[in-house]
């Protein structure tokens, strides 16, 4: 299963030259924790939620003046549109990050993977699993 059946597609982007203030009002109107910059449709950071907090509030930035290329990280952490979502889970695990840019084989970003929409599928899944099995037990056939 594509990671982009689960992932936000589009995803929310925006320029290295937006200020903070609007890379966080793309967040808020998106309802995500996190945005890809791109500069000529290629990209170059991530901005996330955390930066906000580290980058600009911690070292007393005004959202209004500083630049989203100034505060994002980079090089940013992505996986290709062809990755397991287990592996995905296990990579965020193990590199400490919420949200991990999907990019196709050309390197071209196709959309924008949370721990969130890892988690829901996988809850999802679960209950269905769960279900599943409920019915199973539950049917009283010939012979039972």
């Amino acid at each position: 299963m594509s990671l982009l059946k689960i992932a936000s597609v589009p995803p929310a982007t925006v320029g290295p030259k937006s200020t903070v203030l609007e890379a966080v009002e793309i967040m808020a109107e998106h309802g995500v924790g996190a945005v890809a910059v791109v500069d000529g449709g290629r990209l170059i950071g991530i901005f996330t939620e955390r930066d906000v907090m580290l980058r600009v509030v911690l070292r007393h930035r005004f959202p209004k003046d500083t630049l989203v290329g100034e505060v994002m990280t980079s090089p940013v952490e992505t996986i290709t549109d062809e990755s397991h979502e287990e592996d995905a889970l296990v990579h965020m695990v193990e590199r400490h990050v919420r949200h991990l840019p999907i990019v196709n084989t050309s390197g071209q970003l196709t959309g924008m993977l949370s721990i969130r929409n890892l988690l829901e599928y996988r809850v999802d899944a679960l209950a269905r699993e769960l279900h599943a099995l409920d019915q199973y037990l539950s049917n009283d056939g010939p012979g039972g």
